[in-house]
This record gives C-alpha cells, structure tokens and sequence, in this order.
C-alpha cells in the first residue's frame, strides 16, 4: 500500500478523496495548498502526490513543476475539472503520471494511484539524486563500457531500442539517457508499464478513447502515444502485452498513425519508442505468444543490460552511491564501506540486482551507528559466508539435520527482533511507520512481532 499526499483547497474534496484510499488501504496526508505540500514532501516517505490544478496561490501546475524538479520519479496525479481535458494534457506533458476528471469515480481513483505506486516501487533505482539530465550510468565494467559506447552511438536517433535485462537492472534509467542524450530531450517522455495495466484498458491507454467509447469513459482522453507526440515513447515491460493488443501497436509503430478507441479521426505522431522487457522475446516468439514480426519492429536496435552478479567490479562505486543517497534522504552521515563490508557485498548473488543493493543499504543506513558500514551491519542473508548456506538447506542429505541449521535460525531471529525493537524505538512504537522503514507490509511485522514473542505497544498506531 501507498503514502499519498492530497493537496486540494477544498476541505471536503481532501476529506472525500482520504476516504476513498484509506479504504483501498493506503495512508494519506493532506495538505491544502502547495506551499504546505512542498513542506510535507521534504520529510520524505510519500509514494504519491494527488494535487487539484485550481488552487489559489501556487497553482497545481506550479506545484507539479516544483515537485518535478526535485523528485522527478514521484508519480503526480492531477484533478481537473469536467471540460478541462486541454489542462490535464499540458500538466502530463509537464511530467505528471496521469489525471482523473471531477466528477471521478471510486474505482477511477482506486486504479489512477494503484499504478502511480506500482510505478513508484518498481522504480529502477541506479541513478544518483538530481534532475533526469544529470543521471549517469554507474560503473567501470567492460560491460557499462560498451553501454556507454552504444548510448553514444544511437541515442540522437530516432531508432527503436529494444532493452532487455533481468528485473532490476536499470532499464528504465538507460532508456532515460536515451531520451535526455536526444535531440527530443525537451519534449515528452511518457512512460507505460504495460505489466500494471488490466489487459481489457491497454488499447485505451496507448491510443486513448473518445467519450462513450465505452462504460466509463465519460470523457475523451488522449493516449499515451498522443501524449508523447514529439519526444520519446517507453514501453516498459512490453512482453506482457496480449496478442489482440499487439496488432494494433505493430500497425501504430509502423505507420505512425492509430484512431482512439471509439473514433473515426486517424492521428498522426513523430515519436521514438525505446522498449523494455525481463522476457526472453524470442522464446515467446517460438511459444506464439508474443508476435515475430512486432519483435523485429521492436528489436532494431538491441541493449542487453548484465545482472549485477556479472559485472561485480561496479559493487563498490554502486554502494557507495546509495550510501550518498541515502545519507542526503534520511539526514545520515555515514562516511562509506569498510573492506570487509564490501567483501561480502561483492560476494552475494544479488538476485534482485541493483534495486536490490538500494534496499540494502538504505536498511543498512537505518541501523548503522558508527559512520562506517561494517560487515555486522549487513543484513544476515548477505554477511553469513556463502559458503554455509549450501549445507544448512540441506545440499548434502545426511547434514540437513545438524545443529548448524539450528544456530543459523536463532542468529536469524535474534537480529530480526533487533532490527523490529530498533526500528519501534525510532517510530516512538508507531507500527505502521516502522513497517515503512523495515519495507514490509504492516500485517507482515505484526505477524513477525507475533512469532518472535513481541507485543505490540499500540493498537490503534
């Protein structure tokens, strides 16, 4: 569930849409103007921000700007008013995530900030903290090398890329140097993750509808190629897109040209389209369930991201980044990794790759008291040796029954109850807000204060 931020002059209005998503069950904080929202949002913790574009004072326009400028991956919802289709248009194309129209439905809302958070935690996080024009991709690998090389060679393009890579690996953050190393670098970047859209509304999302077109669709709505007429169209996660879907996307990136759903008038777009995909596309070609020749539309200019597993020499500068981020967003100062620390991040496997190693060390951050990161501080999965874990799940039959697995399991509980007591100290015994900083689900650390013998102190926290 989300932290969303509701910025609306009008009480009621905060009032009714607070109503609405704590019973989809995210937290909300309210704000009534933009000044105040720009307050909230420096203490940090908001997944995402719902502004009216009326307000007195710093317009939501001005609001979004602002916000765009200092956390540009905050996903920003705007609501505007029935008719105002032209304004909601210009603030997407200010950066905002999508808009809902006043009167707005439950389930419009429901799902407008679902994907706004989905966005948000999906976040491919390899980029330092800055404007998007200031991102630079990390590393000193032969690897990274040769990505820099082919960034170099095709980002002023107009080609199509097609990036794949294991979830994680920073596709979005190279297909937004794409777009900034481009000479469309001041127009729209207008990102889609086809993974979080219902199947049944994708058509509608890519090429919008007009009002009617179907149950719902009480006003007209550009799609998002219209919205990126003139700069760069992402296509995140684009193997998950059914083949009814397909045809009419391989036709739009062919021609150029595609009707909203419910409309007659053909529209016409200059975009470039840079695709993403943790999919093996060719395999799915072979299964029939991804189109071959909507693959080589698609495939004209390869980019193939490695795990973090196989270009280990960047661990070290990697870290060290999230540890400057981090210090910056949780007001820390610790000065780095100590070489023993780094020894046992270069030796784990990094399953979940970067986005991975950025939790780490932002829990790290959280529990560190000396202004170095040591090897004690890492969590237990990535400071116990690797050499042990292959016996205490039991590889070799006739050990799975050996004390070892035993004092693992204790070690494991004991740090898990102290990082739980920490992290309830920090909050002052407010749950829900240590669930925040331990990134687990509220009903998750209640269900593990229960296991380890820990009572809640408040029951309405």
């Amino acid at each position: 569930m989300a932290t969303v931020l509701l910025v609306d002059d009008e009480v009621n209005v905060r009032k009714v849409l607070a109503a609405m998503l704590q019973q989809e069950g995210h937290e909300t904080v309210l704000a009534s103007n933009g000044h105040q929202a720009l307050i909230r949002l420096a203490q940090g913790d908001i997944d995402v921000l719902i502004t009216d574009l009326r307000m007195p004072g710093m317009s939501g326009l001005d609001l979004l700007r602002e916000v765009h400028e200092k956390d540009p991956e905050l996903p920003v919802i705007v609501i505007t008013a029935h008719g105002s289709v032209e304004t909601a248009v210009v603030a997407l194309k200010n950066g905002a995530f999508d808009y809902i129209t006043k009167p707005f439905e439950k389930h419009d809302l429901a799902t407008a900030v679902r994907k706004a958070a989905g966005v948000r935690q999906a976040e491919d996080a390899q980029a330092p903290i800055g404007n998007k024009t200031n991102r630079r991709l990390v590393g000193n690998s032969d690897a990274i090398r040769h990505l820099h090389d082919v960034l170099d060679r095709v980002a002023n393009t107009p080609s199509t890329v097609l990036i794949s890579g294991e979830s994680g690996t920073g596709k979005e953050l190279v297909a937004t140097a794409l777009h900034y190393g481009s000479n469309r670098c001041n127009k729209a970047f207008i990102k889609v993750n086809c993974a979080a859209i219902p199947k049944d509304l994708l058509e509608s999302e890519f090429f919008g509808h007009e009002e009617g077109a179907f149950t719902g669709a009480i006003n007209s709505k550009p799609g998002r190629f219209e919205l990126a007429d003139g700069g760069t169209l992402f296509l995140d996660e684009i193997g998950e897109i059914p083949l009814s879907t397909q045809v009419k996307l391989l036709r739009a990136l062919q021609e150029s040209e595609f009707e909203r759903v419910g409309g007659i008038k053909t529209i016409h777009v200059d975009i470039r389209v840079v695709a993403a995909t943790n999919r093996n596309l060719i395999a799915e070609v072979a299964k029939g369930n991804f189109r071959e020749d909507l693959f080589y539309r698609l495939n004209v200019v390869p980019i193939h991201l490695p795990p973090l597993r196989e270009r280990r020499e960047d661990i070290a500068e990697l870290a060290q980044l999230f540890v400057d981020k981090y210090n910056a967003r949780l007001n820390r100062s610790i000065r780095g990794i100590d070489a023993k620390a780094l020894v046992k991040l270069s030796d784990y496997s990094w399953p979940g790759n970067i986005r991975e190693l950025e939790n780490v060390i932002e829990r790290t951050l959280l529990f560190t008291d000396g202004d170095m990161i040591t090897q004690d501080n890492l969590p237990a999965e990535i400071a116990m040796p690797q050499s042990e874990p292959s016996c205490i799940l039991g590889t070799r039959k006739s050990e799975t029954s050996t004390p070892m697995r035993d004092i693992v399991r204790a070690a494991t509980e004991e740090l898990e109850k102290d990082l739980i007591v920490r992290a309830l100290e920090q909050t002052s015994g407010n749950v829900t807000r240590a669930s925040h900083l331990l990134q687990i689900s509220r009903k998750g650390l209640q269900n593990k204060m229960k296991e380890l013998g820990l009572r809640e102190p408040d029951p309405e926290n």
